[in-house]
């Protein structure tokens, strides 16, 4: 018997809070946050692919989660708003969003004022409780926090100047980050995370003695352009 596949658009309610979100960003400060030079023409070029991107796997999201549970998301920036705002309209979720950067959090919650949810400035792994999902993607690669885990990740590394003492330094970070957000997820659960950042998920299921099944399908983003995937992990 076929079984039809199931749906990833999102209700009408749901995309039109997603894109009056979008609308109400101020794109001016988020411009002199996310670039060092020419944020207004790199958010012109990328608002509408983060808009249709994120919505796209934001309703990919919904048919791998159920309803009523709970999810921690790890630096939750603009491209996160889709699968905020439909975890909380349509799934009655409650969601934990983190951000380090307190002027970006002030700009995303402007925004989404009228919605449920709060992004909070801090470090994920100060999040109480326990999970069913956990969003972390372009984290543990991230060329500021990172800058060498970010280089060998993108195969940037240059023999003559990586500094192996800085790398390990960094690695051993993500790695406690990592294992203090992982250790909250319940177990079967769901990992959403970037391609580039699936070893991490992984060797972490492995250590704890895990299974873990990494979904087949990636789903392109447009900010910095690493695909995400979902993982079931128990």
């Amino acid at each position: 018997m076929h079984t039809p596949k199931a749906t990833t658009r999102l209700r009408l309610k749901t995309r039109r809070a997603i894109g009056e979100a979008f609308q109400a960003l101020d794109y001016k400060v988020l411009g002199t946050i996310y670039c060092e030079e020419g944020g207004e023409a790199f958010w012109k070029d990328r608002r509408d692919p983060c808009l249709r991107m994120g919505t796209k796997i934001a309703g990919a999201l919904r048919n791998r989660l159920h309803p009523t549970g709970r999810s921690l998301y790890v630096g939750a920036g603009v491209a996160e708003l889709p699968m905020l705002i439909m975890e909380t309209l349509e799934l009655n979720r409650k969601v934990e969003a983190y951000n380090l950067r307190k002027e970006e959090v002030d700009v995303l919650n402007e925004a989404c004022h009228s919605l449920s949810f709060r992004i909070q400035a801090g470090e994920a792994q100060s999040a109480t409780g326990s999970f069913d999902h956990i969003w972390v993607a372009s984290v543990l690669n991230d060329p500021e926090r990172f800058p060498e885990l970010s280089a060998l990740s993108y195969g940037r590394a240059n023999p003559f100047t990586f500094d192996p003492a800085a790398f390990t330094h960094e690695r051993e970070k993500a790695r406690a980050m990592i294992d203090r957000c992982l250790q909250k997820l319940i177990r079967p659960g769901l990992v959403t995370t970037s391609v580039e950042e699936i070893p991490w998920i992984t060797n972490w299921c492995t250590q704890h003695r895990t299974p873990y099944l990494v979904d087949e399908h990636e789903y392109p983003t447009a900010i910095v352009g690493d695909p995400v995937c979902f993982i079931r992990a128990g």
